[in-house]
């Protein structure tokens, strides 16, 4: 019996034609809860028909395909990411993690080897933002994280998370029934997102931490007034605390060292009241993306984020009307057995390695809550993610897929 190998070819050309289904006029856009995500969703759908994985979506929304072990009783080995975009991502973010899992199907089924594990793929519902002010939804479900009250979270044209969900396929949210206990191992293939492989001239890195994140809702109330007839120093401008707390956050964060936690905070989102060119502004709401792989120094930063809110609402005599926090998760490990098939993988294929910690939040976070889990990054050109310049070479994506087949043999094996 032949041993399993992916097909690069395959891969890169599923890939494409995935990153192909995105709103015309922001490429590469499928966010979740979309038509273009549910085209996309039907795409996949059809290739793990084509594959005979039987798919179907869970009560959390994921999308999982499903190639049957030769254990008894059924233990599975949980591979895949997820196909939502941010606005105007990038091609390559979460798909090609699902890709892969697609990719491994085909490489098992046309060796003929049968795995003693059920191999899973799946397709993550919503890890990036979205309408309902909450990420990761689909392996929050999974991980048992995803909460009922959090199923009525509001989009802004007023339906529910649960009306959501229902229009992804998912039959109706039972907590106990989501969280699960037969996966033996999670495996998620990622671009990097960030420099460091592609600085360093290596094929792959393997991921030791996976950052906490804390995003947090910020609001400055002041008062709206004519932009010519106010003076400055009577103003009371909430735009104004607002850009004092991002500058002020910005110069308090710690350089990075080897010796300290990673912490790292950006305000990516800003909502002005009453934003008109001739208006003083009355409100300014912000939000603050809080990372740490030190479950303390999250804490820590919260706090002190506080403080800083209440020294920019002094300093532009305003109000700190909220300080909030919209969503949460902890820092997680990665499992160090998997991890060590990742780099025993990559050694037996010749590929330049690298242990890592990963700056972003990933489905495998809260897969960790329930079952062992490990990621593996492929290079990104520059660094770039999050924008239409995103890339990850053709050879540089079948290497890493090589060294997950590879893995999650060796894990099948052992």
């Amino acid at each position: 019996m032949p041993e399993p190998r992916i097909e690069a070819a395959r891969l890169w050309g599923w890939l494409m034609q995935l990153a192909q289904i995105t709103e015309p006029e922001a490429p590469w856009t499928r966010r979740a809860f979309t038509p273009r995500f549910a085209q996309g969703r039907a795409w996949l759908t059809e290739r793990m028909r084509e594959l005979e994985l039987a798919p179907g979506v869970d009560s959390a929304g994921n999308l999982l395909g499903r190639l049957p072990g030769s254990r008894s009783p059924e233990r599975c080995i949980l591979v895949g990411s997820h196909s939502d975009t941010v606005k105007g991502g990038g091609r390559f973010d979460g798909i090609a993690g699902v890709i892969a899992g697609l990719e491994l199907a085909a490489a098992l089924r046309a060796s003929g080897q049968r795995l003693r594990h059920t191999l899973q793929i799946a397709d993550f519902l919503a890890e990036e933002p979205n309408d309902f002010g909450l990420s990761c939804i689909g392996s929050r479900g999974i991980g048992g994280a995803l909460e009922p009250a959090m199923l009525e979270r509001k989009s802004p044209t007023g339906r529910s998370l649960r009306e959501g969900l229902a229009e992804v396929g998912a039959p109706p949210f039972d907590p106990h029934g989501a969280r699960r206990d037969d996966i033996a191992a999670m495996f998620e293939l990622h671009i990097e997102q960030g420099p460091v492989l592609e600085q360093a001239q290596l094929d792959v890195g393997i991921v030791t931490h996976i950052v906490g994140i804390r995003r947090l809702s910020i609001r400055f109330e002041g008062q709206a007034s004519h932009a010519g007839t106010t003076p400055l120093a009577l103003r009371r401008d909430a735009l104004a605390a607002a850009s004092h707390l991002v500058l002020a956050l910005r110069e308090a964060l710690p350089p990075p060292s080897a010796a300290a936690p990673y912490v790292i905070a950006t305000v990516g989102e800003l909502q002005v009241v009453p934003n008109a060119p001739n208006v003083v502004p009355g409100q300014t709401r912000l939000t603050v993306d809080l990372r740490s792989d030190d479950a303390a120094s999250l804490e820590a930063w919260s706090e002190r984020l506080r403080e800083l809110a209440q020294a920019a609402a002094a300093a532009a005599r305003v109000r700190l009307g909220e300080l909030r926090v919209l969503s949460a998760s902890e820092p997680t490990a990665c499992a160090p057995h998997l991890a060590e098939h990742l780099r025993a993988a990559a050694r037996a294929l010749g590929l330049k390695q690298q242990d890592m910690v990963s700056g972003a939040g990933h489905d495998a976070a809260f897969i960790a809550r329930v079952a062992p889990a490990a990621m593996l990054f492929v290079p990104s050109r520059a660094g770039l993610s999050h924008c239409a310049e995103e890339w990850t070479e053709p050879e540089e994506l079948a290497n890493g897929v090589a060294a997950l087949l590879a893995a999650v043999l060796r894990f099948d094996g052992s």
